[in-house]
């Protein structure tokens, strides 16, 4: 079996920390790196719920995609639930990994698996990671449709494809329009919508889409916009990331067991549609 370190590396091929953003906290968080592994969970939370999960299923190592501990903390103290989740971890020699923005822009990434669960043709990257040679590293992904559809259309086939949230997909713009080209990015998207159009797409699917970024984008442009819950933009890139674990450890012989948490860990638990089409509420 290999041990913590070694499995450690071959992510770090996958998504090496020096291509996370500054202001990010990626890499082993707990973890002994002479200990066994057997058994890895991907999952894209760490929060209790998943760690619990991982202690059921007698995981030796949790790689999530968010953060612990994002901008740091001065106790582990099990008082509070994120050390909760370290002591947790540590009790049951489980340990935590994170690959969070050096995921969003490798090649393939988080935006990768969003394109792919939705059956889109990938172009490029949205944003080209500019000490990437062959211009495939990147945020967000440009992408094709075979066969173009409404607005409507792709809005029900992301419903249909991403993992059931409360939200839901929102849409901004005129349904019936006829989308042959759409950007995409995993989590959060509204700071990109200047790459979005300066690329001269139909649609963008993201998450996390604010009230003025919205308004001040459909003033500037026909684009559409759908948005979809955080978590489950990012959940894909798990398959993906337990894919590619899975392959690593057929070429080295390691027999690891390889799962992907199903557990919906989006804090947004229902939703209450409006019943009138007056803004206002008055009746009709």
């Amino acid at each position: 079996m290999p041990r913590l370190s070694e499995v450690i590396a071959a992510l770090e091929t996958l998504w090496p920390a020096e291509r996370a953003e500054s202001w990010d906290a990626v890499g082993t968080v707990v973890g002994d790196p002479d200990q066994e592994v057997t058994r890895v969970l991907f999952a894209v939370d760490p929060v209790q719920e998943i760690v619990d999960e991982a202690v059921k299923l007698g995981t030796d190592l949790l790689v999530t995609h968010h953060p612990l501990y994002l901008r740091g903390t001065t106790t582990v103290a099990a008082t509070h639930f994120k050390g909760r989740v370290v002591h947790t971890l540590i009790k049951n020699d489980i340990a935590l990994h994170v690959a969070h923005t050096n995921a969003d822009t490798a090649d393939p990434g988080v935006s990768d698996a969003l394109a792919g669960a939705l059956d889109l043709r990938i172009t490029g990257p949205l944003v080209p990671d500019p000490t990437d040679p062959e211009g495939r590293r990147g945020l967000g992904r440009l992408c094709a449709l075979d066969h173009p559809l409404t607005v409507r259309e792709l809005a029900a086939r992301a419903a249909e494809r991403l993992p059931a949230t409360a939200q839901g997909i929102r849409v901004a713009g005129d349904p019936e329009a006829l989308v042959h080209t759409v950007a995409v990015s995993g989590g959060s998207g509204d700071s990109l919508f200047d790459h979005v159009r300066a690329a001269g797409v139909d649609a963008f699917l993201t998450a996390d889409l604010r009230h003025h970024p919205v308004s001040e984008a459909r003033a500037h442009s026909p684009l559409a916009l759908l948005d979809a819950a955080h978590w489950a933009t990012e959940w894909p890139w798990c398959e993906l990331a337990a894919s590619q674990l899975d392959e690593i450890s057929d070429r080295h012989g390691w027999d690891l067991r390889v799962h992907v948490s199903k557990t919906v860990t989006d804090p947004w638990t229902a939703h209450a549609a409006s019943t009138t089409s007056d803004p206002l509420g008055a009746p009709n």
